[in-house]
């Protein structure tokens, strides 16, 4: 072999190989399936192709075309070919239907991707031939996505212009393609699947709000919106044994199934706590860090523990402890609002066995208590003071607002740019003399 040749085809190696390592990056860069795949039809043309299609079988087995792109976007009729497909025969020579049990990939010349047969009347053979023909192809391979021994899906490049046609030299690469694409598909399948089991678990473990004789309660949960993923935030609310109302949100560290299931086990542990003793909410967290660290050491988490106590028709106050979480936020009728900074103690499982304080703060007649997770308020590149003030603002807004109204036009407010889990929990207090509630 001359120089000149071995130049080029170490030449065409290093570009096979930069194109195999962009559609890795492509693939990897996102978990929403359909954008990775238009990502990397986007780096496959035109130097591979001039229209690559992407077909997956979702669970029942159902065929969809999630993606379809051209060199030319103008070639790309809005809405019309991508979408649910006709369903997959069992027995078959359509290149698509062998492809999806298994074959390939396949190299298919003109003649193929049009001949007229027993398969033409075929509702999957004719939606393949009628994208053939719109974009003139002359040349197409088909490889399937598989992954696990399971076919996902399959890939097709199609070369309808003046480019050299797709010949058998071009398998191996656009197999080493649908491999990689196959993986990132399964990937985000399965990172979908855990998620959604952490949010089904968390869902159904947040619980029903106690029913208090004039005390109004109301709680939201919602997940993160960008990054799909689920935490370890939860709120609880329950009545005490002597009569008092509690009061508990927290966030365990982490957004995974394990932070659902920690969070389970921290909210049955504190409410085990609460009511078996008559003690401080400090002293309750205190047990709770205690207990945490033995038997899950290392495990960090933030919460505030608080009671509504008075007698009926008030005065109320609030006996509250908080184990390095965001502050409550008293709010009046008139919209005054405040921080509740008082009883503020560093954060579960970084030093168990430190004393923590509580803190009691008088309570207004129709005043509102909101608890709530760092996700309502945290967004990248701000400053907290900034965050805080402005849930101040929208609180100071609604003071006046039925408390249903309150929770749902805060995350209307606040909740679109949030990054992370929010959990809110809402009180409402009664005018004076309404008989509020018990215990004292």
């Amino acid at each position: 072999m001359r120089a000149d040749e071995v130049d080029t085809v170490l030449q065409e190696a290093l570009q096979r190989l930069a194109l195999l390592a962009e559609a890795t990056t492509a693939l990897s860069s996102t978990l929403d399936v359909e954008e990775g795949l238009r990502r990397l039809c986007r780096i496959l043309l035109p130097r591979l192709g001039d229209w690559c299609a992407a077909d997956l079988l979702d669970e029942r087995g159902r065929l969809h075309r999630v993606v379809v792109a051209h060199r030319d976007p103008v070639r790309l009729p809005t809405g019309h070919l991508e979408g649910r497909m006709p369903p997959v025969p069992e027995s078959s020579s359509d290149p698509l239907a062998r492809v999806l049990r298994g074959a390939g990939p396949l190299l298919l010349d003109r003649e193929s991707l049009t001949e007229e047969g027993e398969e033409a009347d075929g509702a999957l053979h004719s939606a393949q031939r009628e994208l053939f023909e719109r974009f003139g192809t002359r040349t197409a391979v088909v490889a399937p996505l598989r992954a696990r021994r399971q076919v996902l899906g399959a890939l097709t490049l199609g070369r309808s212009g003046p480019a050299p046609p797709l010949t058998a030299d071009d398998l191996p690469l656009v197999e080493d393609l649908a491999h990689r694409t196959a993986l990132a598909v399964d990937n985000a399948r399965l990172y979908a699947s855990v998620q959604g089991i952490a949010e089904r678990l968390q869902r159904s473990l947040l619980p029903e709000l106690p029913h208090v004789d004039h005390l109004q309660l109301a709680a939201r949960y919602t997940p993160a919106r960008s990054t799909a993923e689920v935490g370890g935030d939860w709120y609880d609310s329950f009545v005490l044994p002597d009569g008092t109302t509690s009061m508990i949100i927290g966030d365990v560290a982490g957004h995974d199934l394990p932070a659902a299931v920690a969070m389970a086990q921290l909210r049955n542990m504190l409410r085990a706590l609460a009511c078996d003793r008559r003690e401080p909410p400090g002293e309750i967290l205190a047990r709770l860090d205690a207990i945490n660290d033995s038997l899950y050491g290392g495990r960090t988490a933030t919460c505030v523990f608080a009671r509504i106590e008075g007698p009926e028709g008030g005065p109320w106050r609030l006996n509250h402890s908080n184990a390095g979480h965001p502050p409550p936020l008293l709010v009046t009728h008139d919209g005054d609002t405040r921080y509740l900074q008082e009883g503020h103690g560093m954060l579960l499982g970084v030093e168990p066995g430190t004393a923590r304080p509580s803190a009691t703060t008088p309570m207004p007649e129709r005043s509102t208590l909101l608890l709530y997770t760092d996700g309502l308020v945290e967004r990248p590149g701000e400053s907290l003071d900034h965050s805080l003030a402005r849930l101040r603002q929208h609180a100071a807004a609604l003071a006046r607002e039925p408390l249903d109204v309150f929770c749902d036009e805060l995350l209307k407010g606040l909740y679109e740019a949030a990054v992370d889990d929010v959990a809110l929990l809402a009180l409402r207090l009664p005018p004076a003399g309404a008989g509020a509630g018990r215990g004292g």
